[in-house]
């Protein structure tokens, strides 16, 4: 009697084994599987050693430090050895070009002009110290809802072994940043909700070139002075460090020449907000407020301005075309106030200005820099004309002839004139007479302000 077939055999098993095309599509498949389960573990091995071996810094270009780490990749270095000097080779560079209108008067040519390079988009080696670092620079698709530009960012990465490396290009990059500024004033715009640098930084005025009358410029430098010395004095009492200048007076008197060179003399920035600006609201003005940038002087001008706008919010939140009386009180010295601030405000109109404003707390000195006195009028002179007008005989002239106009308040006789001129317009005259002091004396009558009026036009005119 025959053996019954095993279960292998009822399902044919044996016999597709046996087939040859079978078997050599099984075994392709075999290999095909191991392969893929090999480059499988093979990248996630890849992707494990990397995070164990690599450490990566991204920097944003909302960052303050991402233009600083780009003025450092564009430092020329030396590299030692064959490799090293192929390896760090840039080869994808982008241009940042500079105008400075430093041509002589009467000449022919283009003005001077400055070309910055650095590393363009794309991918670069450079080596630092003893550690390469791979740098990678690019443009996202998305942009800055605020301001419109396009997203960037730099990545830096490089060996474990060498993650301390990153402390000092980054000290590096600060200190090669801070010489750039040296001698010069950073002034900050708000653009959008963020702050940025208003063009290139300014040169510093010295103080000496701002000239206020007997006392006024010393009282102030000394009382900021001593705020910034006496910041634990603050926070032992329990009080907020910030403190509030008030500066008004006429147009032309030197409020914000005066703020500038105060910031040079502190070695500080200048954060400027134009109150009336079109589209500055109540919140965007305390947002900026909390994002001041460190060691700057905060200067908000026509302080006048929100007393224009003093109305409540209506019932769907809009509360008019400019900041808010209320709104302007509340980002000075509300709940959500910044502090380790030093904010100035000028005004044209002080008239205009509510008590609650210029209470202590939000304004802690008031100061008045006014019309152009006798004191002021003879050290401008001596500024612009003191090398050739040694025995001084000129100063005497013009000072005289200014008192003969009542340009200092009173005539000759003792009289009111209501008559006085502003330091703008000495300079503005002695600019005009650059060499020529005895010109300055004769055109002094030009200083009487004048009130411009619109001529009258006749009806033949209108008709044409």
């Amino acid at each position: 009697m025959a053996t019954p077939q095993t279960s292998s055999s009822l399902f044919g098993l044996d016999a597709l084994f046996d087939n040859p095309v079978f078997a050599g599509g099984i075994g392709l498949a075999s290999l095909g599987a191991a392969a893929a389960f090999a480059r499988r573990g093979a990248i996630v091995s890849l992707g494990a050693a990397r995070r164990r071996l690599l450490v990566n810094v991204e920097i944003s270009k909302q960052d303050p430090a991402y233009p600083w780490i780009l003025a450092w990749l564009s430092q020329p270095r030396v590299a030692t050895g064959f490799i090293a000097s192929r390896i760090t080779r840039i080869h994808n560079l982008s241009v940042t070009t500079r105008t400075t209108n430093s041509r002589v008067a009467g000449a022919e040519g283009p003005v001077n002009a400055s070309f910055f390079l650095q590393p363009g988009y794309g991918r670069h080696v450079v080596k630092f110290g003893n550690a390469y670092i791979a740098v990678n620079r690019e443009k996202h698709s998305t942009a800055n809802m605020n301001t419109g530009e396009p997203h960037e960012i730099v990545q830096l990465t490089t060996l474990w072994a060498y993650r301390h490396t990153f402390e000092g290009i980054f000290a590096e990059a600060h200190t090669l940043a801070a010489k750039a500024n040296e001698g010069k004033t950073v002034v900050y715009s708000a653009r959008g909700m963020e702050w940025s640098p208003l063009g290139d930084s300014r040169k510093k005025r010295p103080l000496g070139s701002v000239i206020l009358d007997v006392g006024v410029k010393e009282s102030i430098v000394a009382d900021v002075k001593d705020f910034l010395s006496r910041q634990q004095w603050y926070v032992d009492r329990g009080i907020p460090y910030r403190r509030g200048y008030l500066l008004y007076g006429p147009p032309g008197s030197g409020k914000s020449s005066f703020i500038q060179a105060l910031a040079g003399e502190l070695d500080f920035g200048v954060a400027m907000i134009n109150l009336s600006e079109m589209g500055m609201t109540d919140d965007k003005l305390a947002y900026l407020l909390t994002k001041l940038p460190k060691r700057c002087l905060l200067l908000l001008e026509d302080a006048d301005a929100a007393f224009v706008n003093r109305r409540h919010r209506d019932t769907d939140g809009y509360s008019g075309a400019t900041v808010t009386f209320s709104g302007l009180l509340n980002a000075l010295d509300g709940v959500a106030a910044s502090e380790e601030r030093i904010a100035f405000l000028t005004t044209n109109h002080i008239e205009r200005l509510d008590p609650a404003l210029i209470r202590p707390g939000r304004v802690d000195m008031m100061t008045r820099i006014g019309e152009a006195t006798r004191y002021q009028a003879g050290h401008m002179w001596d500024r612009f004309y003191g090398d050739v007008d040694i025995s001084s005989l000129g100063k005497e002239q013009f000072l005289r002839r200014l008192d003969e106009l009542g340009l200092f308040g009173s005539n000759p006789d003792g009289t009111s004139s209501h008559r006085h001129t502003s330091t703008a317009a000495i300079q503005g005259l002695f600019l005009f007479n650059k060499s020529d002091m005895q010109g300055a004396i004769h055109m002094a009558e030009g200083l009487i302000p004048r009130n411009f009026e619109a001529e009258n036009v006749g009806s033949d005119a209108l008709q044409k």
